[in-house]
């Protein structure tokens, strides 16, 4: 916490408000392209599974179904999202020792693919996928397991008897809760992920053994906060449009009541 703060406050004081905004462009194409594609590839996954296993098992084995199709978005996502790490950490503004490398999006990229070719752009897609996958499965399992939850023990009625607001309430506090175990799962492969992209020809186990366990952990309660608000408005904008469209969910959010009676759960 303490880091986090003097963080802000050094930012502050050397640059500006307009120092906390260093490096926006390159991480705002990236988030919406690894977003765009997380969040479209694991409805396509889910179907996909969902359809490989049938209505019953899919409903049966659904905790299965979120961790293999979230692992199977990320994949793909991660491959569209990695170029824009690199160039992030190259552009972070006067008040590092970057500032001589490049001061921008548009100046970093070429710079960088003269210098070492399209490997400048990839060479943390291990590393990421080491952090992301963990996250994301972390992301959809626990957060479709905290709605169902929520509206078995907290909500009063069905989700089917919920008025939108109220869905998209439910939506913004499991997200929430899902960011904040998202962001602890990942911290300390995303610690490495960051001196990864900083330094040239460092690998992941030099920068474990130069860290420590202490290193990897530096920076977690900003992390908290800055993931779990992302994850929460996330999974507010994303619900919010399949609620609008009355798009479904799958596997279905209750048991069918077929299957209710087939294992014996209504009297």
């Amino acid at each position: 916490m303490k880091g986090f703060f003097n963080g802000v406050s050094v930012t502050l004081k050397e640059d500006g408000v307009h120092g906390l905004a260093k490096g926006w462009a390159p991480t705002f194409i990236g988030c919406s392209i690894q977003g765009l594609c997380k969040f479209g590839f694991y409805e396509v996954f889910k179907v996909l599974y969902s359809n490989m296993f049938g209505e019953e098992n899919a409903c049966l084995w659904r905790i299965s179904l979120y961790l293999a199709a979230s692992a199977s978005a990320e994949f793909f996502a991660d491959i569209a999202v990695v170029p824009s790490k690199p160039i992030n950490h190259q552009t972070l503004g006067p008040t590092t020792k970057l500032n001589c490398y490049a001061d921008s999006l548009r100046n970093a990229a070429p710079k960088m693919y003269k210098e070492e070719g399209l490997k400048a752009f990839y060479k943390g897609v291990a590393a990421l996928w080491m952090r992301q996958t963990s996250y994301t499965i972390m992301k959809f399992a626990c957060f479709e397991d905290t709605v169902e939850a929520l509206y078995k023990f907290v909500v009063p009625k069905p989700r089917s008897e919920c008025s939108k607001p109220e869905q998209l309430v439910v939506t913004f506090v499991a997200g929430y809760i899902a960011g904040v175990f998202c962001a602890i799962v990942s911290h300390p492969a995303d610690s490495v992920v960051s001196v990864l992209n900083k330094e040239k020809g460092s690998s992941t186990s030099q920068v474990l053994q130069r860290l420590g366990f202490r290193g990897v952990w530096k920076g977690l309660f900003a992390r908290i906060i800055t993931i779990g608000t992302l994850t929460a408005l996330q999974w507010f904008i994303y619900d919010l449009v399949k609620v609008y469209f009355r798009l479904s969910h799958l596997p279905p959010p209750e048991m069918p009541e077929f299957l209710k009676k087939k294992l014996g759960l209504t009297q």
